[in-house]
This record gives C-alpha cells, sequence and structure tokens, in this order.
C-alpha cells in the first residue's frame, strides 16, 4: 500500500534531482516533429491560458512543506476556472499539480464531504500572497475581486520539492496559505518570490485592504482548522472488474 504521504519512494535506480526527469537530450529529428506538430495542430486548449498567478501552497497532511506555485489559468466561465500549476515559470518547467476553481455558488451545491477537499482564496489574496506578474495592480484588483470568493482543489502530482526526479507515489491534496498557526507562508519563501518579480508582498497587502472580504467563508472549506487534520490518499490493491455491464 502507498500513501501520498509517505516519505519518497524508491525510484528504482533514478538519483533525485530538482533540475530535469532523466533521459536523454532531444535530438534534432525530434525537435523538427515537434516543431511541424506546433505549426500543424491547433493546441487550441493550451492557447485558452489567459492568466499566469503565482502564488504559494501547503501539504494538506505536512503543512510544514510550502512551494511556490506558477498557475497557468484558463476560465471555462464566470463561475469555474482550471489550472495547469508548475513549479516555476521557466520554459524547462515541471507540470507538479492541477488546481480546479469554483464560485461560492457552486462550491455551496457540493456534498458536504466533498466541500472537506476544497481551501478558500480570500486570506491568500489579501494578503497579497496571490499575484499576477507583469499586471498592473488595478488590471489585477479587478479580477481579485471576484477571486476572494471563491474555492479551490488542488491535487499534487509530482513532488519535486522532495527531490522527485519523477512523478512518484500517490497524489497529494494541496491547501491554501491561511492567517493562522500552521497556514501562515514562511517569510523567506515570500520574500525569495517577490525579490524574482520585484514585487512588495506587505504593500499589496496594503492596497488589497480595499477589496471586499467574503460575507460568509463555509468553515468546510479549510477543514483541518477546525479539526486539525489532512488528508493522505492510499493506494492498495483491489479486485478488477472482468465482465463490462451488457448495453
Amino acid at each position: 500500500m502507498m500513501a501520498s504521504s509517505d516519505k519518497r519512494p524508491a525510484p528504482g535506480g533514478v538519483a533525485p534531482t530538482s533540475e530535469q526527469p532523466p533521459g536523454q537530450a532531444m535530438s534534432m529529428s525530434q525537435h523538427v516533429i515537434d516543431k511541424g506538430g506546433q505549426m500543424l495542430q491547433s493546441l487550441k486548449p493550451i492557447k485558452q491560458m489567459q492568466q499566469h498567478v503565482c502564488t504559494f501552497a501547503l501539504y494538506s497532511h505536512d503543512m510544514s512543506r510550502q512551494i511556490e506555485t506558477h498557475n497557468y489559468v484558463t476560465r471555462i466561465n464566470q463561475d469555474f476556472l482550471q489550472c495547469a500549476v508548475y513549479d516555476s515559470d521557466g520554459p524547462n518547467a515541471h507540470l507538479i499539480r492541477v488546481e480546479y476553481i469554483v464560485s461560492d455558488r457552486i462550491f455551496e451545491d457540493l456534498p458536504v464531504e466533498e466541500q472537506k477537499l476544497w481551501h478558500s482564496h480570500a486570506y491568500e489574496i489579501k494578503a497579497g500572497l496571490w499575484v499576477n506578474p507583469g499586471v498592473p495592480e488595478m488590471v489585477q484588483k479587478t479580477e481579485l475581486n471576484n477571486l476572494t470568493r471563491t474555492y479551490g482543489k488542488f491535487w499534487c502530482t509530482w513532488q519535486t520539492d522532495r527531490g522527485d526526479p519523477l512523478p512518484l507515489g500517490a497524489p497529494a491534496l494541496m491547501v491554501s496559505p491561511q492567517g493562522v498557526n500552521l497556514g501562515m507562508v514562511k517569510p523567506d519563501l515570500v520574500k525569495k518570490r517577490d525579490d524574482k518579480y520585484g514585487i512588495d508582498s506587505g504593500r499589496l497587502k496594503v492596497s488589497w485592504m480595499e477589496i471586499p472580504e467574503p460575507e460568509w467563508i463555509n468553515p468546510r472549506a479549510d477543514c483541518w482548522k477546525q479539526t486539525g487534520k489532512g488528508f493522505a490518499i492510499d493506494i492498495e490493491p483491489t479486485t478488477m472488474k472482468r465482465m463490462a455491464p451488457f448495453p
């Protein structure tokens, strides 16, 4: 049995790295094939990504593990967004996570047990942690007015922060920063991000005070604040269904 809270699984002789996964360098013929595909195919889902958000996330089962994340956001409609999440904004960034974001209206209709897997965004935004690098503050503020009332569900499939050279083990549930005890992001992590983009999270926090607080944040989100417990996925063998139902 494996769990998402396990230590790094043995990768079968593959050495851990924080750079690139194991494999041979790209050949010239592969570059040509990829370039041809880029020219001939529409790649429509990728072209629908409209925003780059840099923020932070914490592991639900171990909130001392905190990471900088780079969310590339596609808005499906006014109530639903989906994000491909990378560990950097560089050309060789690793695709490590996926996050889904819903409005408070949709969240309130979710089953109670499902709501416990989601986190709120209000503190993360109001604290100046959620930023759109390179976007003027007035433009950001218009979007953030709506996002403070949203909730996210965030799964990690590749734990590069622990040195995994490949996506190993079970996926892990992530949570958002919060203004209490374990939910506070480490100052040195924020400073490193701010220095890279030339921003000041403290000043943003003051500026974002004008953004209205949600009237109510459902307490079943961020449920660790009430229970003191996170979530981890167990993977265990199960009997396969050998017969498909007759149409």
